[in-house]
């Protein structure tokens, strides 16, 4: 893992909030682009707490923003020097990127839902919102493919691919409510079947 300097702070916020303005479709779109931006171009989280990060903010009741922040987090902890106590830069890790994601979306998002409404019957209004859907779905599809590439050893992981093909096809051909499909993956974990 590389060493985070005192700009690398200031270069973590200008990325969260930059993308939060992509967030369309929810913070979720932005997990591929967050893997690459912390693992694969600066190293400064490692796989391992990516995933930790994303599975205790979707376990935990609220936003998917919670994974933003779990990122701040981590990357607070580990800049944290040796011998220091790591929560102080944890927590301003967390706060500084939760607050970074958040203010400029929900500006973009209030103004924009107040301009929609006054012009929902105009004709580029109706064809942006069939237009958004598909790009919605190709981010979470995206973000799909980033947590789950990688387990690629097919002969050691097959458990985690199964349980994820199953999940897309309940979620996507019958009406099974999704903390429904959550409780099933909370339960598969717990026998210590997926790792």
């Amino acid at each position: 893992m590389n060493p985070i300097q005192a700009s690398d702070w200031l270069t973590v916020a200008l990325q969260f909030a930059g993308l939060s303005l992509f967030s369309i479709g929810g913070a979720i779109a932005l997990l591929p682009e967050m893997h690459r931006f912390f693992i694969d171009d600066y190293g400064w989280m490692t796989e391992k707490q990516f995933n930790s990060g994303l599975a205790l903010a979707q376990a935990s009741p609220g936003p998917n923003a919670l994974m933003l922040a779990m990122m701040g987090w981590y990357f607070g902890l580990n800049a944290t020097a040796v011998g220091s106590s790591p929560y102080g830069l944890a927590i301003l890790g967390f706060l500084m990127t939760i607050s970074c994601a958040l203010i400029p979306t929900c500006t973009l998002a209030y103004t924009a839902t107040s301009w929609v409404q006054k012009n929902s019957e105009k004709i580029f209004v109706i064809a942006f919102k069939q237009g958004m859907a598909p790009v919605v779905i190709g981010a979470m599809m995206a973000s799909s493919w980033i947590v789950s590439s990688h387990n690629a050893n097919y002969e050691i992981y097959w458990p985690n691919w199964a349980l994820t093909i199953a999940t897309i096809l309940l979620f996507s051909f019958t009406r099974a409510h999704i903390l429904v499909l959550l409780l099933g993956g909370a339960l598969v974990g717990a026998t210590g079947v997926i790792k």
